[in-house]
């Protein structure tokens, strides 16, 4: 990709996270379960990229743990991911619910988005929604 095509395109997620051996662990299986590589480690962080996109994860300083996240709150509500298929969603679905993760709208799933929108909804270790989507 050159520098016009990627003009405007999301360069980098920061997250700061409440226990970073514990999202590191989440983010990590997921992201690379989703086609990303571990791109940098340091103490007080991790990322993985997937071509010039790369996710960050730093731990909160302990004077900023308080209060707890919110999707709810004003920020951030939730990160969206393409999915390469409606079997991926699906695969993606059973393999969370394995791993004990939460599963939000199950009551709605696959199409809690509307009857066109085909996704997977889940909550990381701090409550951030995450969102996987067919095309």
């Amino acid at each position: 990709m050159n520098h016009s095509t990627r003009s405007g395109t999301l360069h980098h997620v920061e997250i700061n996270v409440s226990n970073l051996q514990r999202s590191a662990e989440f983010w990590g299986w997921l992201l690379e379960y989703l086609g990303y590589v571990p791109y940098q480690t340091w103490v007080e962080g991790r990322s993985w990229c997937k071509g010039v996109t790369y996710i960050v994860l730093v731990q909160t300083e302990s004077d900023y743990l308080e209060p707890r996240y919110h999707r709810k709150r004003t920020g951030l509500n939730h990160l969206a991911f393409h999915a390469a298929s409606r079997q991926r969603v699906d695969e993606l679905a059973d393999l969370l619910r394995t791993r004990g993760t939460h599963v939000l709208y199950e009551d709605r799933h696959p199409y809690a988005g509307g009857e066109e929108h085909y996704a997977v909804f889940f909550e990381d270790p701090d409550r951030l929604k995450v969102e996987v989507v067919a095309p």
